[in-house]
């Protein structure tokens, strides 16, 4: 009887390995699912965050009809004013302005800009006249010593160069309409 329980041992046994194979594809073939269904979850989600805000920005028609019921509320819009936007223009000079300072050996060097709310005329009158302006501001520049630039008093009496910036441009134009002066860059060395 060891011969035969040996013989059959020895016949390989096709059912087995085509069980596993088949088992194997259909678990394969599973998990491809799960993760397509999982990405199409993920992905095309029907309640996604961005959905929810466009359908609360989106207005509906029963919004915008009179309610059904007299004697409720109505919804009255608030009357906005309407009042001409200003637009500022502002202009700045390309080179810095570079001065002594008064009784000192150290230089300012200060980068200025310019801002009005007129039209882009008195910009054009500025960059036609930058040179009488350039030299006006840096007559204005050399009085200041190097204490009073220190603090913040003597930068804002500095931004007054715009009444010296106005008073040539309507010496030379006729029309200033500088209101403003700015400083970009602020070196003191």
């Amino acid at each position: 009887m060891t011969d035969a329980s040996a013989s059959l041992d020895t016949k390989p046994r096709r059912g087995r390995g085509l069980l596993r194979a088949l088992v194997f594809l259909l678990l394969g073939a599973f998990l491809l699912a799960a993760g397509f269904g999982a990405g199409y979850f993920y992905f095309a989600n029907p309640l996604s965050p961005a959905k929810d805000v466009l359908r609360l920005i989106e207005r509906t028609p029963e919004a915008d009809e009179p309610a059904a019921d007299p004697d409720a509320p109505q919804k009255v819009p608030r009357p906005t004013p309407e009042r001409e936007s200003f637009v500022t223009s502002y202009y700045q000079f390309k080179e810095p302005l570079t001065t002594n300072l008064r009784a000192s050996r150290r230089l300012l060097q200060a980068g200025i800009g310019l801002s009005t709310q007129y039209d882009q005329k008195v910009m054009d009158n500025v960059a036609r006249n930058e040179v009488a302006l350039r030299s006006d501001m840096l007559a204005i520049v050399g009085t200041f010593s190097e204490e009073e630039l220190q603090d913040k008093a003597g930068r804002d009496r500095l931004a007054e160069l715009r009444g010296a910036v106005n008073a040539r441009l309507q010496q030379l134009e006729g029309f200033g309409g500088i209101e403003a002066v700015f400083f970009p860059s602020f070196i003191l060395q």
